[in-house]
């Protein structure tokens, strides 16, 4: 097993938080993943609409595997520094939600991060947009 398949391997096991959503991911590349949810009754602010914070999780867990799967195979794992999130259509009950992040820069230290999120089940309408910047360090600094 590499170091990267190990680390996202950790990861998948330590992701409780995302589990409890319903989230699930496929690493397409180093750098380029999909995130996938379906917006069940438990992920509902009103009786029709998700609550923002659902998307964000799913954004936020987007971006951070994608930058996560870019540094793997140096042995460290990724921190959110900021994101930048655009809501820009409204998300129901039932939505079938895939987010599909990619490393668009990365340094030493720093990666920035963009993110759309697409309706499949709603003719692939754009839900979200969102571009973040996370900080690469050491996998045992984590506890890996």
């Amino acid at each position: 097993m590499t170091i990267s398949e190990h680390l996202i391997k950790k990861y998948r096991q330590n992701n409780r938080f995302g589990e409890l959503l319903g989230m699930a991911f496929t690493i397409l590349s180093p750098g380029k993943i999909e995130y996938r949810l379906t917006i069940k009754d438990i992920h509902l602010a009103t009786p029709r609409s998700a609550h923002g914070g659902v998307i964000a999780a799913l954004i936020d867990g987007a971006l951070g595997v994608a930058g996560l799967s870019a540094v793997a195979e140096e042995n460290k794992v990724v921190s959110t520094v900021e994101y930048k999130l655009n809501f820009l259509a409204p998300v129901l009950l039932n939505d079938v939600l895939c987010a599909t992040a990619e490393v668009i820069q990365q340094g030493k230290r720093l990666l920035v991060v963009s993110c759309d999120v697409i309706c499949e089940n709603r003719n692939n309408v754009c839900v979200a947009k969102a571009m973040g910047t996370f900080n690469a360090y050491p996998a045992e600094k984590a506890g890996y």
